[in-house]
């Protein structure tokens, strides 16, 4: 028969989905720009809304089409197979990803600038500045840092027990366990939320701001990147313990729980490199806040 389907691969039809997420990729990036000049741009406001809306509906409008092609059988094994590959994958491009701040973390840490790289214009601004400014070259002169075996500790236990109820739940869904899989996923998105909502607290009462050293801006780009990820983390779950109240995982297909929980294990995995690297051994002989 002409046009029949004689293999087990999943053919997509035409989508104006991708087009809108590139748009909105391209218009979320450019009011980001425009926002970093906001003192010479001006509309910003529009274009980043514009931008953050766009890809807010790309998400949902993909996504749920996505989820309809599961439920209507169109993940065969091999396209699940391959499903498996891509999000290998793209774990580890987030590894890389985090693998950059780690590096430009140690790499300040282990080799700082010598002094005669500094620019005798610069010296002079920055004795100019009553000494203020040293701080960005002798970030460890009178500079406190966080207790990591304060809030930090308690976070690395959350997300530790986040790392057991999300496998919980995985086993649940396997031996068919419905209730399991909820009560699983119910606790690990409440543990997901009860870290963000520290992670927030300490940033309010962090001693030290964003700027002022390499400490500092590293200290807040990778604990804020992971942060971000923990949100989304979260929202992934969310939209896992939906789909479960709704009956979409079986034992033997459940890639999109899968996904989540592979997702959230290497956000835990993360963590604890941050915490043993910038919390303990980054603020190792500073002054303790």
């Amino acid at each position: 028969m002409a046009g029949a389907k004689n293999h087990d691969y999943h053919i997509l039809a035409p989508d104006i989905w991708p087009f809108i997420g590139a748009a909105s990729a391209l218009t979320f990036t450019t009011g980001m720009v425009f926002l970093m000049h906001s003192d010479t741009m001006t509309g910003w406001q529009v274009i980043l809304g514009l931008g953050i809306a766009g890809l807010i509906a790309t998400f949902w409008g993909w996504f749920s089409k996505i989820v309809n092609e599961a439920q209507s059988g169109d993940h065969t094994p091999v396209v699940q197979l391959h499903m498996r590959y891509g999000m290998i994958l793209f774990i580890l491009s987030e590894v890389m990803f985090f693998v950059g701040w780690f590096w430009a973390f140690f790499d300040f840490a282990l080799f700082p600038a010598p002094l005669q790289m500094i620019d005798e214009g610069m010296w002079q601004n920055m004795l100019g500045q009553d000494g203020a400014a040293m701080l960005a070259v002798f970030p460890h002169e009178g500079l406190h840092v966080i207790d990591p075996f304060d809030l930090p500790l308690i976070n690395t236990l959350i997300l530790l027990c986040s790392g057991t109820t999300v496998t919980w739940a995985h086993h649940s869904l396997i031996n068919g366990d419905r209730e399991g899989l909820k009560l699983g996923l119910w606790a690990t998105i409440a543990l997901g939320v009860l870290f963000t909502a520290i992670q927030a607290y300490e940033y309010l009462h962090a001693p030290f701001g964003f700027g002022g050293s390499t400490y500092t801006s590293a200290f807040y780009m990778a604990t804020g990147f992971h942060g971000f990820h923990v949100l989304v983390g979260t929202i992934f779950l969310i939209v896992c313990l939906r789909r479960a109240y709704l009956g979409h995982f079986t034992p033997r297909q459940h890639f999109g729980f899968e996904a989540a929980a592979w997702y959230w294990h290497f956000v835990d995995v993360v963590w604890l490199f941050l915490f043993l690297s910038v919390y303990v051994w980054g603020g190792w002989g500073a002054e303790i806040h």
